[in-house]
């Protein structure tokens, strides 16, 4: 738990350099899978640093997905809504109202009663069809982040964030299925092309929509796939008696997450690539108020 809440901090501050480069970047096609645009924005150092964030938070994630199940991770990587809320407070000026404060409380306190419930991770290796099925969906991913680029702009986000955490989903459970680095493993291959497909939607998704709106379908889709996968196939279990704390805890850590994704933060048009990332407070998971 000490390794997935590690994780979470990185990616809530990543969150940050990230978005704001890919607001600053020159706008692309508009499409939900733009490679170019990814492009510009790696090459800025913002969103450099967010990478390495990024990196350093995957191998604190890889050590909680071998040992802790499934929702317990998803849950706590949730909680980098929080992370990125109280940096945004900090690094942005941003202020954060009472209930979005409570809103952050509320999802220390869920992690608290899973780290309280949460058992060993299972050992079951699932069906045999679940890397090839894990591939499919990240190449699915591809096709939904194509379509949704001819979507209005809030629909856009809503979309793309869910594309994304479906992809971030894809590569968790790949996490647990790996034994070993085989090329001729169809679960390696969906974790390189899941985490690959997320990063593109997501950097569309911080530049013209609205990164809240984004940010809930993204924790809907990277927590409640991986958990169930977890439970049904790979055998995720809680202490014993502990089940009715595990579910109150996951459910509380998600729902005031995806509350505090939707607090203010309405979107603004694209700053150009020189310019400073308006005010209202970038990040993949923030919480920036009105």
């Amino acid at each position: 738990m000490v390794c997935a809440l590690g994780s979470a901090l990185c990616f809530g501050a990543a969150t940050v350099f990230q978005a704001a480069a890919a607001r600053a970047a020159e706008p692309g096609t508009g499409s939900g899978v733009d490679v170019g645009l990814l492009w510009r924005a790696v090459r800025q150092w913002r969103y450099a640093v967010g990478l390495a964030l990024d990196g350093l938070g995957f191998a604190l994630e890889v050590v909680a997905l071998r040992t802790l199940p499934l929702y317990a991770v998803g849950a706590a990587l949730a909680a980098s809504l929080a992370v990125t809320a109280a940096l945004a407070s900090r690094m942005l000026a941003v202020r954060l109202s009472r209930a979005e404060w409570g809103a952050v409380a509320a999802v220390c306190a869920g992690l608290a009663m899973l780290a309280l419930a949460a058992g060993r991770e299972g050992h079951r290796d699932g069906p045999e069809a679940l890397p090839w099925v894990l591939l499919g969906i990240a190449a699915g991913v591809l096709l939904l982040g194509a379509a949704a680029g001819h979507l209005p702009d809030r629909s856009r986000a809503l979309v793309l964030g869910l594309g994304a955490g479906i992809g971030f989903g894809v590569v968790e459970v790949a996490v647990r299925l790996l034994d070993g680095v085989d090329p001729a493993d169809p679960a390696l291959w969906a974790l390189l092309l899941g985490g690959g497909a997320a990063f593109l939607l997501l950097t569309s998704a911080f530049q013209r929509g609205s990164v809240t709106t984004a940010t809930a379908g993204m924790v809907l889709g990277e927590t409640l796939g991986p958990a169930a996968a977890g439970l049904l196939w790979l055998g995720d279990r809680t202490r014993e008696g502990f089940g009715w704390l595990a579910l109150t805890g996951f459910a509380l850590a998600v729902t005031a997450s995806l509350a505090l994704a939707r607090f203010g933060e309405a979107p603004g048009p694209a700053a150009g690539p020189e310019q400073d990332p308006p005010p209202s407070g970038p990040g993949k998971e923030t919480a920036a108020s009105e």
